[in-house]
């Protein structure tokens, strides 16, 4: 009894709401005018002045022996440290992991690393999951997309004469 009611106390509010609407007409002429100035260089300009470049600072990259990656199934929070060599392969998990080459500043073989992985999900599988460079000091930079496991590159094994000469 009471919905009842308030059903007919709103349909009354409607009707009674629909006779105050009003209908005009647009007068485009007499709208506000909208006036385009072009902009002037001096007053705004997102350039700055910043002098000019003498020199541009570039640390070679040396090419390394192999990667070391780290994996994670996240089913079962097992981390396993990988050891791999260039032009190798391994499998972690359901998993192919396919290292070509690792790379490393010349002046840091054992902070930073660059390793070219192309990861598979099966041993027959096609076509990549990932195919690209991973960073070991920015692992999300370019990251495996896999429900079950994450991997990232750790740093690059460096020759022996490169790990004596930065110690």
């Amino acid at each position: 009894m009471i919905r009842a009611a308030i059903c007919l106390m709103c349909a009354a509010g409607m009707a009674a709401a629909q006779s105050e609407i009003t209908v005009e007409t647009l007068d485009f002429d007499s709208g506000p005018q909208i006036i385009v100035v072009p902009q002037q260089p001096e007053v705004f300009s997102l350039q700055r002045d910043l002098g000019v470049v003498t020199s541009e600072v570039a640390t070679p990259a040396i090419k390394g022996d192999g990667a070391m990656l780290r994996g994670l199934d996240k089913l079962n929070g097992q981390v396993v440290d990988i050891e791999l060599e260039n032009g190798y392969s391994v499998t972690f998990g359901d998993l192919r992991v396919d290292l070509a080459e690792c790379r490393y500043p010349e002046d840091n073989a054992a902070g930073e690393g660059y390793a070219f992985l192309t990861i598979y999900d099966g041993q027959e599988a096609v076509d990549p999951l990932f195919q690209g460079w991973m960073v070991a000091s920015s692992p999300a930079l370019s990251a495996l997309d896999h429900a079950r496991f994450d991997i990232w590159v750790l740093r690059c094994k460096a020759t022996p004469s490169a790990e004596t000469a930065s110690e």
